[in-house]
């Protein structure tokens, strides 16, 4: 396939001011707008990068803008003013940011800083040759400041509404600056986008293009995210390799091959014909493993995703422990929720006291049942752990088939 028709078989375009042809008619230069609101992207701010990703691949320029300027105010958020960063964090959130696109999308992307022209700019002029271009009418119509306006209890400050010209005059600068005539980005960024096509448009009379992509949801239609509370982050530190592969391996057979095309390099022909292997035999969740092994390779590297999957085995598909390396190993126990061993503590107390099990009763009741190994045996009755139950200081509870607590001596 050529770009445009893999970019309609994945369903990537979402909205697109003109026929995909024509935006992909020659080599553009295309920019995407990051705000450092973090010192990490998260899954839902994947699947944009890795459109553009495609799009260098496919030989256009990318260009990545991280706004160190618009980052100090934030774009106008469903509920409530954002909380404004100081300049520490700005720069500390603006660094990281960087290097995580560099590490996906490969160090021929050029790296921008709005702050560069918006910190320079005088209020008067803007007003004159920018605000100018901008009705109230019109903004007010945009989805979010409208629901901001119609509630009386969520007004919206200056600020915040101001922020789509700004970001129009990012377009403007980087059209003039390098030649930049697409802007992409996530769907929720659709009104904002086209404010700068159109001031193009009338300040200039040239042509420029925007192509968003949809909204990255769940099953349940929830929005992946930091805001909606189920951010799984890019950061190794802040959600490890083996937490992010899980993420992903645990995705349901209805949203696998939707994600197989958004997330992944394999052709679309290799995902169809691989979903329908993973159809006939699912509880093996081919697809979910060939998902997690890719998004991991393209996040954490190809050494991270293999340990993350041979970690997987012991842990949820019954491979030895002693199949693991002594790095892997470790990794393995990290990845293992934890409890510290106290003298007199029982088993029940032991799965209860950090909520990897509810409550004592249901404890009780999984003991009754058969549900609980202790050290990869049935526990037939609650009882005191002993030393004997330990082995290099470690004793291994298990519920169910796979999640297992680690009881630290």
């Amino acid at each position: 396939m050529n770009l445009v028709e893999d970019l309609k078989a994945r369903g990537l375009a979402e909205h697109h001011s003109a026929d995909l042809e024509k935006i992909f008619e020659t080599r553009r230069t295309v920019y995407l707008g990051v705000d450092p609101s973090a010192d990490s992207m998260h899954a839902g701010n994947l699947l944009v990068v890795l459109t553009m990703k495609r799009l260098s691949d496919a030989g256009h320029k990318i260009i990545l803008l991280v706004g160190g300027g618009t980052g100090m105010i934030g774009d106008p958020r469903e509920s409530g003013e954002r909380t404004l960063m100081d300049v520490r964090t700005l720069e500390r959130n603006k660094k990281a940011l960087r290097a995580q696109m560099q590490q996906i999308i490969g160090r021929s992307v050029t790296l921008v800083d709005n702050a560069d022209w918006l910190l320079k700019v005088k209020l008067v002029d803007f007003l004159r040759d920018i605000g100018k271009h901008f009705t109230v009418n019109e903004l007010i119509k945009r989805d979010i400041i409208k629901r901001r306006l119609d509630n009386p209890d969520d007004s919206i400050s200056y600020t915040e509404f101001a922020y789509s010209l700004l970001q129009g005059f990012d377009y403007l600068t980087l059209n003039q600056k390098y030649g930049v005539d697409l802007q992409i980005g996530a769907s929720d960024q659709w009104t904002n986008i086209l404010s700068g096509v159109e001031l193009i448009r009338r300040k200039l009379g040239k042509e420029a293009f925007a192509l968003t992509t949809p909204l990255v949801v769940d099953v349940n239609k929830k929005k992946f995210g930091k805001s909606e509370g189920n951010a799984v982050w890019l950061d190794a530190k802040k959600t490890s390799p083996f937490e992010f592969y899980q993420f992903w391996v645990n995705q349901p057979d209805s949203m696998v091959e939707t994600y197989l095309k958004f997330f992944t390099f394999l052709s679309v022909h290799e995902i169809q014909a691989m979903f329908e292997l993973h159809k006939r035999n699912p509880e093996r969740r081919m697809a979910q493993r060939t998902l997690a092994d890719e998004v991991t390779k393209l996040v954490h590297g190809k050494t991270e995703a293999d340990r993350a999957s041979k970690i997987t085995d012991v842990q949820f598909g019954g491979a030895s422990l002693e199949s693991l390396s002594p790095d892997e190993r470790k990794a393995y126990e990290q990845a293992i929720p934890k409890v510290s061993f106290n003298e007199g503590m029982s088993i029940v107390e032991a799965l209860t006291s950090t909520g990897f099990i509810a409550s004592k009763a249901e404890a009780r009741r999984l003991i009754t049942g058969k549900g609980i190994k202790l050290n990869g045996e049935t526990v037939e009755s609650d009882r005191t752990l002993t030393h004997e139950d330990f082995e290099n200081s470690a004793a291994y509870l298990q519920k169910g088939k796979s999640d297992k607590l680690r009881v630290l001596k």
